[in-house]
């Protein structure tokens, strides 16, 4: 864990900091190489209905007083979880941030009974790739219709 960094579970409180992370870093590369549509819009704007209440689960990561990090487990269907929406906030990225919450999704993915998590990217985001192969990820098929050129997966 890196230090001065706490792990929390999101509560609706977090609602703003969750959207200002996806508005920042995530839509930039999204809009960059995807289309962003109505559906894609919604877990961000409310993700204790999208992503919580469907069984999911969302996790922050808080320095000094301040939220600088995300990550969201989203249920897909029986025993299969996607780690999406993981930002950190430029002025805290390369200070382990990323894994740590990697590492608080995952154990929340063993938790909750999943026997599968995966995570689709692109293949310029390098940094990602790097991170979730350290997490024990590896490289997938894309099924039809899924965002992104790369899919990883990891069984539990």
């Amino acid at each position: 864990m890196p230090i001065n960094v706490a792990i929390i579970d999101f509560e609706p409180a977090h609602q703003a900091a969750f959207e200002a992370l996806n508005h920042e870093l995530n839509h930039e590369w999204i809009a960059r190489y995807f289309y962003i549509e109505g559906p894609d819009q919604k877990p961000v704007d409310n993700p204790q209905q999208y992503i919580v209440e469907r069984g999911g689960h969302i996790l922050m990561a808080v320095c000094e007083g301040k939220i600088v990090g995300t990550c969201a487990l989203v249920k897909e269907h029986d025993g299969v979880y996607e780690l999406a929406r993981l930002a950190v906030a430029p002025a805290a990225q390369r200070r382990g941030i990323g894994w740590a919450l990697g590492q608080g999704i995952l154990g929340k993915a063993r938790q909750l009974g999943a026997r599968r998590v995966e995570v689709l990217t692109i293949s310029t985001l390098t940094p990602a790739l790097k991170l979730y192969d350290k997490l024990g990820f590896r490289a997938a098929s894309l099924m039809p219709e899924q965002p992104g050129d790369v899919r990883m997966v990891l069984d539990l």
